[in-house]
């Protein structure tokens, strides 16, 4: 399956820039996978304006593979996707060495995904030839969302060099920065312009500690002679599976510039969302909470029933439920509670 495959419809919103939820696990008390919560969280996405679902992916737990559930997770979104009018672009996780993320990358292709994120967290003792040769045999099966991911969670630093090699290969469809750092970031988007490939990869935001700010910047660097300047489209966040009808919203409001905000009221924006972010994220414990705290604000909305993760130890860090408790309040322009409190039935019948 090549870029060319991809239906045009969800092809051209992943062009345009979207809102890309990170898909959450929903679990019932005693940890066994709820369809009918999964598919309430697809709907709920899909009907506040995502367009599209990363699903298999770091806030789905990855722990989905040990337990069986990678299939089951994947075709509950795909089915769910198949029912909407939107045509959504769907993104499945793929993760481990080259064996498993071949495989991986088929049973995506075959329940009808349009791309993987192939995360490389696996390889991390592999040189850059090795990791090249990785993400090409991935390539051949379907088109590829590159995964710039932090070393505090599992990543490893990429540079330059890797990210230029990266973006010659050409069933890369996109690529999600999420180093939380400027300089790498910029190594990213550098590596993509220099290698000519910024009209083929389109370049989303993961760096959830600069959201709004990685959405208003165009970046611009020479090549040849001439200044090519390049924008982050749209997000794939974890941060975004909350308040997704607020994201959506922000989104529209940077691409067309009629929000009626100056630059510091942008800037300001930016520091709120990124005060939000390190409360959901846990940044106060290391990002212990990250994925708990993700549930928490989705059970306190009546999508999830607990905070359950498939592994007992995993839960809010300390303090975090009264920072949640506090963001809720100090920011209530960027929850979405009205909207899901409308919908909320629908989505779970």
């Amino acid at each position: 399956m090549k870029i060319h495959d991809i239906p045009a419809t969800p092809l051209a919103a992943l062009r345009k820039g979207g809102v890309i939820p990170a898909h959450p696990l929903a679990l019932d008390a005693t940890r066994t996978l709820d369809p009918r919560r999964q598919r309430a969280l697809s709907r709920y996405y899909l009907d506040a304006g995502a367009i599209g679902l990363a699903v298999g992916v770091h806030t789905t737990q990855f722990e989905i593979r040990d337990h069986g559930l990678l299939e089951p997770v994947l075709s509950l979104a795909a089915e769910e996707a198949a029912r909407h009018m939107s045509e959504p672009f769907l993104v499945a996780g793929a993760v481990g060495k080259t064996g498993q993320a071949v495989a991986e990358a088929k049973l995506a292709r075959a329940k009808g995904y349009h791309a993987v994120l192939l995360g490389l967290a696996a390889m991390k003792d592999a040189g850059e030839d090795e990791l090249i040769a990785h993400c090409r045999a991935v390539a051949e099966v379907m088109p590829v969302i590159g995964f710039y991911l932090q070393p505090a969670v599992g990543g490893q630093v990429l540079p330059y060099r890797f990210w230029r090699r990266f973006a010659e290969i050409d069933n890369v469809v996109a690529i999600k920065m999420a180093p939380f750092n400027r300089y790498r970031t910029l190594d990213v988007v550098r590596a993509v312009v220099d290698a000519g490939a910024q009209d083929r990869i389109t370049l989303y935001t993961g760096n959830d500690d600069h959201i709004v700010a990685d959405l208003l910047t165009r970046f611009s660097f020479p090549r040849n002679g001439e200044t090519v300047s390049v924008r982050i489209k749209g997000g794939l966040l974890g941060h975004w599976a909350v308040w997704t009808k607020r994201a959506v919203e922000l989104l529209d409001d940077i691409h067309n510039r009629e929000a009626a905000r100056s630059p510091s009221q942008w800037l300001e924006l930016d520091a709120r969302t990124t005060d939000a972010n390190g409360v959901l994220f846990d940044v106060a414990n290391d990002f212990a909470g990250c994925i708990a705290a993700i549930h928490e604000v989705l059970r306190r909305q009546g999508l999830l029933e607990g905070i359950w993760c498939l592994n007992p130890d995993e839960t809010m860090g300390p303090g975090q439920k009264a920072e949640l408790d506090r963001i809720a309040r100090d920011y209530p322009e960027l929850n979405d509670d009205d909207f899901v409190r409308a919908n909320l039935g629908r989505w779970l019948s």
